[in-house]
């Protein structure tokens, strides 16, 4: 009884991991960052080149991704390289990426 009660916690922290995540994928651009992203680490301004926006447009939507948690940075001199935090979202990603973002076979 007391493992099904530990069991229910842990997925409903998922469940609201996954939440997170959807809701912050539920922008177009956002979306198209992340399908960008994918599995590699990007700096800033290498995702401004593949999405065709401004710095500052892409700054911000970058600061909404990394504040749900599905995007996390690393500093290297004045260059932030970003990266995918959980291995389930990048999963999610592939699948987004399949469907929606012109590597499906459909």
């Amino acid at each position: 009884m007391k493992r099904d009660r530990l069991d229910l916690i842990e997925k409903q922290e998922h469940v609201e991991q996954a939440a997170r995540a959807l809701k912050a994928m539920a922008h177009p651009l956002r979306l198209k960052i992340l399908c960008v992203i994918n599995a590699a680490e990007m700096s800033v301004q290498d995702i401004v080149a593949e999405v065709g926006t401004s710095q500052s447009n892409v700054s911000q939507h970058l600061a909404i991704l990394r504040e749900k948690r599905v995007l996390q940075t690393r500093k290297e001199a004045n260059r932030v390289f970003y990266r995918v935090c959980d291995e389930r979202t990048l999963q999610l990603i592939g699948m987004m990426r399949e469907v929606f973002c012109g590597d499906g076979k459909r």
